[in-house]
């Protein structure tokens, strides 16, 4: 049966909102971690690499505001603090210090891992007949997917 988050059991939305912080911990790490490359990426393919690393890290911004405000209309806690966050996260930070296709393999990596991770939170929310939380995780996973093969392009 399909449910609003105020039909939720409380069981259900603390586990539906624990999953969303992870997806949020793991968007902001990447978010740094594009800007991080944005900023110090160097090299022949320079022009289109800053511009896609902006792309990423534009997008991930946003992208973390409304996984934390459908974990507040969860009537759940949102993360918010970076160390939280990093000790959470899958995606380890990056010091920036790397040549163009290691921060092109790196961004890939995290872009997977992060499209893996709204799969398995939109599962979660589906399991609980949460279709809203389920489909902004679908959502954001085409998202990753598709900054994981345009990352994939450029190390061919």
């Amino acid at each position: 049966m399909t449910q609003t988050a105020v039909d939720l059991s409380p069981s259900a939305r603390e586990a539906i909102a624990e999953a969303l912080n992870q997806c949020v911990a793991e968007t902001a790490v990447t978010t740094m971690l594009a800007q991080n490359f944005h900023w110090n990426v160097t090299g022949m393919a320079f022009a289109p690499l800053h511009a896609l690393f902006q792309t990423v890290y534009e997008d991930h911004f946003a992208a973390q505001d409304d996984l934390a405000e459908r974990i507040k209309a969860l009537d759940a806690h949102a993360e918010g603090m970076l160390s939280g966050m990093l000790k959470r996260s899958k995606i380890a930070e990056h010091d920036g210090h790397a040549d163009d296709r290691t921060m092109v393999a790196a961004l890939r990596d995290a872009q997977i891992t992060l499209a893996a991770t709204m799969a398995a939170a939109g599962e979660l929310a589906a399991e609980h007949g949460d279709t809203l939380t389920e489909d902004l995780c679908i959502s954001r996973g085409q998202v990753h997917e598709k900054f994981a093969w345009m990352l994939r392009a450029q190390l061919s």
